[in-house]
């Protein structure tokens, strides 16, 4: 076996994955944008009750993060822009970025602590367990395409927790997702959807 065949799956696997993150990102803007110039300026007045209190939000997203990102980071990040002030959105960004990477590092643990739960083979058997083959090619690899693309971040982190893979290397390069982060963030604030 050539020795740069794993090398070429490991960067179509990322390609694949980004391009899916960021046709994703465009869908999102594309729908924000269709839903202010369809509904006016007031288009989040019926969200107001949470979507002024940060804490709530911030709690909605850790547990989203932990549960494998059932609700995308990306509509946080827009959250985040909504006063238009750019030192407050970088803050909350920064913030976002900073749960998302603990609620990997909640992830890491449950994998390797409740492994053997019912809950964590129920999770493994009906979403997580297609992502095992990858871990399986790619190693720690995996970790950095599940911070950089929509691959479940929590998910992967849960599954290499449940490997046993080190936490320390888990650590690092789980680091990508704050890249991400600042990408996306870089995009939306560009696109100015509130």
């Amino acid at each position: 076996m050539d020795k740069t065949e794993p090398s070429k799956g490991r960067t179509k696997f990322l390609v694949r994955n980004l391009l899916k993150g960021f046709l994703w990102l465009v869908a999102l803007i594309v729908l924000f944008v269709w839903v202010r110039n369809e509904l006016g300026t007031d288009y989040f007045t019926w969200l107001e009750p949470v979507y002024e209190n940060s804490f709530a939000i911030y709690s909605i997203f850790l547990a989203s993060e932990v549960l494998i990102g059932i609700i995308p980071p990306e509509l946080f990040m827009i959250w985040a822009s909504r006063n238009g002030v750019i030192v407050d959105y970088i803050g909350n960004i920064i913030l976002l970025a900073s749960i998302s990477y603990a609620a990997g590092l909640i992830g890491h643990w449950i994998g390797n602590y409740l492994n053997t739960s019912k809950f964590y083979r129920l999770l493994k058997r009906n979403f997580l367990g297609k992502y095992e083959k990858y871990i399986n090619d790619f190693g720690g690899f995996i970790i950095v395409v599940a911070a950089l693309t929509p691959v479940p971040f929590s998910g992967i982190a849960m599954l290499m927790g449940s490997l046993h893979y080190p936490v320390k290397r888990y650590l690092l390069f789980a680091l990508f997702r704050f890249l991400r982060f600042g990408v996306y963030a870089a995009i939306i604030w560009e696109a100015n959807l509130l």
